[in-house]
């Protein structure tokens, strides 16, 4: 089971927003190369821009100064810097679900979900490192590959990594801690596999279902069997993760800052 979506490293995190960007701004440019735009067209357009542009602005002045100590957690300081790359995260994420994060309400929530998430993903991190887990090279040059696919090769991924204000070396320790992470999620709230009975069940109420319902061609079990296990497993470590990590932090001492 693999929690990196629930606590996505935070490096991770601005290089996905940065390539969906991308990948709408080379849409766009398609769309216009096609098709000559309506003086209407052109306004909406125009308008839409302006108010994605507004949004983006009043979400930014959520922001804090990078050097700004947000939060402590058993003595460790969490800065703006990671702060603000969470909390693009989470505003990211409301958004998806239909909500506001500018509005005074949307604001506090997105304050609060992004400072749970620093402090859950601290306290794995600082219980991880205290059982002596690592991260091995050949691991992370695995993860970093992936990566790279992703992403459209080595080149794409350095101009994207380069856009965002991310190197290397900041990519990599994020990797590692996220290797660390789900080497101590397997530890403490470990499930069992599904068995090859309950993994075709579910592909064929699911995933078959809502291909033939889309009038298109399933995917091959194979290619979307870890997704189904992913599914499958969730809810219980997630239930488990949730009840550890109340106990580690009514041991920790943790301040909010902000």
């Amino acid at each position: 089971m693999n929690f990196k979506k629930i606590f996505l490293p935070f490096a991770a995190g601005a290089l996905a927003l940065g390539l969906a960007a991308c990948s709408d701004e080379e849409s766009a440019n398609t769309e216009a190369e096609n098709e000559e735009p309506t003086a209407e067209e052109q306004q909406a357009a125009e308008d839409q821009q302006a108010a994605a542009e507004e949004m983006q602005a009043a979400m930014e002045e959520q922001q804090v100064a990078e050097d700004e100590v947000v939060a402590t957690i058993n003595g460790e300081e969490i800065t703006g810097e990671a702060y603000n790359s969470a909390l693009a995260s989470t505003q990211s994420n409301l958004q998806q679900m239909g909500q506001d994060p500018t509005t005074e309400e949307g604001a506090e929530q997105a304050k609060t979900q992004t400072l749970d998430l620093l402090v859950n993903q601290t306290l794995i991190i600082q219980k991880a490192n205290e059982a002596g887990l690592e991260a091995s090279e050949e691991e992370i040059d695995e993860e970093y590959a992936a990566f790279q696919e992703r992403f459209g090769g080595e080149e794409a991924m350095t101009e994207l990594m380069e856009a965002q204000g991310l190197d290397v070396e900041t990519l990599r320790g994020q990797m590692a801690d996220s290797i660390k992470f789900d080497k101590y999620i397997s530890e403490v709230a470990p499930v069992e596999e599904p068995t090859d009975e309950e993994i075709q069940t579910f592909y064929d109420e699911n995933v078959v279902t809502q291909a033939e319902a889309a009038g298109q061609e399933a995917p091959a079990l194979e290619d979307v069997r870890e997704n189904i296990v992913s599914s499958l497993t969730r809810p219980e470590q997630q239930e488990k993760l949730m009840a550890h990590l109340e106990e580690l932090k009514a041991d920790a001492e943790i301040e909010r800052l902000i």
